[in-house]
């Protein structure tokens, strides 16, 4: 599981910024990062925002003004937020973490390029998930 081998990065402190939206992360390494809760949020690990498989993602829409309502630590090797729009399946490991703080700009361009590409708007409301049709009888 990720953040459990000996290379992974290990978190030195951790700072939840509810005013600015921003997670800061220092890590044993010397780097440090703030992750805004934005980026957090819709690049989620859960699989409401994954899927369960290539191709599955769910395209996150309206979550510039998400905020972390609480974070819970999971064992010793991530941390599991809750937002204020009510998601709270993701787990974050200490490597995903990093991994977002590293790759800020380029998560930041893709995502924008998906918004593009789906022709909506970061603050769109999320559209509703198609559910199973039913037909009366």
């Amino acid at each position: 599981m990720a953040g459990l081998s000996a290379d992974s990065p290990h978190p030195t402190a951790l700072t939840v910024h509810r005013q600015s939206r921003m997670l800061e992360i220092g890590f044993a390494d010397g780097c440090e990062f703030r992750i805004p809760f934005e980026l957090m949020r819709v690049y989620s690990p859960s699989a409401e925002v994954q899927g369960h498989g290539p191709g599955q993602e769910v395209l996150q829409t309206g979550k510039r003004e998400v905020e972390v309502v609480a974070l819970e630590p999971v064992g010793n090797y991530a941390v599991q937020p809750v937002f204020s729009d009510g998601h709270s399946t993701g787990i974050f490991t200490w490597d995903y973490l990093y991994f977002l703080g590293s790759q800020q700009t380029q998560l930041w361009q893709q995502y924008e390029d998906r918004l593009a590409g789906a022709a909506v708007e970061r603050d769109a409301p999320m559209r509703a998930a198609a559910g199973p049709s039913c037909s009366s009888h």
